[in-house]
């Protein structure tokens, strides 16, 4: 993969940038395979991460052809140029890679000179967090998968007018996936419904999600946005990877089935609708892999299952993810917009503008291709194409920290705080929608 590298970072320094791209295609698919046979490591010795500001479009393919590849791992990867793109590389492709880069032109810097170092700094943290009594979370720290479950349960033990515990069905490993209900109202009133913990390494998502159900459980205060309404929330899907980020691989982004030669499907590219399309990979080694069918995972067979079961009542869906600071709705799959973009995009306007309101923490609105880029097969598409929710979003929430996705626990209560006001938008939008048409 090296010598493979280098070649093409030779052949960059003389080469026109369309060329370029043609060759570097060629060079990662024969890159893959080797990349395939090397040994999994659950360490990040080594490892580096660039900051990269392409500037044209050639560079922007250039860029992100480097996806197909094991060796690098895209943590954020805007579509608009001179956005800055971040990417972790493992040692072996470092110097071939810089050479690309120079020989293009690329401006970079390096923000991790050393990945595992940080790693280490985040699990030290963790590893000293006070411990709460079973049954209860806070939100100066992030938790394990059993204390999330054991706070749910609990909440369905003390509140059992308003709140109902669900297993959907179980991940690759056999960990319960549960679903809460909440509502205070009729059966039939409109659902939102929540999604968050798609993406192991995401640990902002879940617990955003937990305040969320926090919030509306146990605050007096929000009592009316459970009256009119009812919510149907899922704070892990992928429990299998949000475990193994915490013991074992801290970036770990799919879920843990097994596979022929690299385990792991991106679950966020597994729903059937337009699947294996633009911005997934067939290659199982890829952050992207798509899995060898649509729904090959559980994880999203089981969430296709309990959406479709409540499809009736499901008038708003939002998928939660880190990081970025993106309110994002379909499609995913394609540059083209969906006839009732004005309507979701002016949502995402009002939505945006509650979040800012409080501390000035702003989003970019849009649809991926229009922002980041194409994703075929993402949990979003396919409930506004599939299963016919017509407001669907996935909302990327600010990352921090020295690596992005390691938000300081001292920053959970702020982001939580600011996007919730942000939920507060789209419950009010189903709650007029429903007055409207009764």
């Amino acid at each position: 993969m090296k010598l493979l590298l280098i070649l093409s970072a030779l052949f960059a320094a003389s080469a026109a940038e369309t060329a370029l791209l043609e060759i570097m295609k060629l060079l990662l698919i024969l890159s893959a395979l080797f990349a395939a046979s090397a040994a999994e490591t659950a360490y990040y010795e080594g490892y580096v991460v660039y900051q990269i500001r392409p500037v044209t479009d050639g560079q922007v393919e250039l860029i992100s052809g480097f996806g197909e590849n094991a060796s690098f791992d895209f943590w954020n990867a805007p579509k608009i140029i001179g956005l800055p793109t971040t990417v972790m590389v493992a040692p072996d492709a470092q110097e071939s890679f810089v050479q690309v880069l120079t020989a293009a032109q690329i401006p970079y810097t390096v923000l991790i000179d050393n990945v595992e170092r940080v790693v280490k700094e985040e699990r030290s943290r963790q590893q000293t967090m006070t411990r709460l009594e079973k049954g209860r979370i806070s939100f100066t720290e992030y938790h394990r998968y059993e204390a999330i479950q054991d706070y749910l349960a609990e909440l369905a033990s003390s509140y059992p007018d308003i709140v109902g515990l669900e297993e959907i069905g179980a991940s690759y490993q056999g960990s319960a996936i549960s679903m809460v209900r909440i509502g205070a109202g009729s059966s039939s009133n409109p659902t939102i419904f929540i999604e968050g913990g798609i993406h192991a390494r995401e640990w902002i998502s879940p617990a955003f999600v937990l305040y969320l159900i926090q919030e509306l459980v146990e605050n007096e205060n929000n009592r009316n946005m459970i009256e009119n309404v009812n919510w149907l929330i899922v704070p892990v899907l992928n429990p299998d990877g949000y475990e193994y980020t915490h013991t074992n691989e801290r970036l770990w982004r799919k879920t843990r089935s097994i596979g022929s030669i690299c385990d792991g499907v991106d679950a966020n590219r597994n729903f059937g609708y337009y699947w294996m399309e633009a911005g997934a990979s067939s290659l199982e080694c890829a952050e992207t892999y798509a899995g060898p069918t649509a729904f090959s995972e559980p994880e999203t067979s089981h969430l296709r299952d309990i959406i479709n079961e409540n499809l009736d009542e499901i008038k708003l869906f939002i998928s939660f993810h880190s990081y970025g600071n993106y309110i994002m709705y379909p499609w995913g799959y394609t540059s083209q917009l969906p006839y009732d973009v004005e309507e979701l995009n002016s949502l995402a306007v009002d939505v945006e503008a509650a979040i800012a309101s409080v501390a000035g923490t702003r989003y970019t609105i849009g649809s991926p291709p229009q922002v980041l880029y194409a994703a075929a097969g993402g949990s979003f598409d396919w409930v506004k194409g599939e299963a016919g929710v017509d407001m669907s979003y996935t909302l990327e929430l600010p990352g921090g920290g020295s690596y992005g996705f390691d938000l300081p626990a001292s920053r959970i209560l702020d982001v939580c705080v600011e996007t919730f006001e942000g939920v507060k938008v789209f419950y009010n939008y189903v709650e007029q929608q429903s007055r409207k048409s009764s």
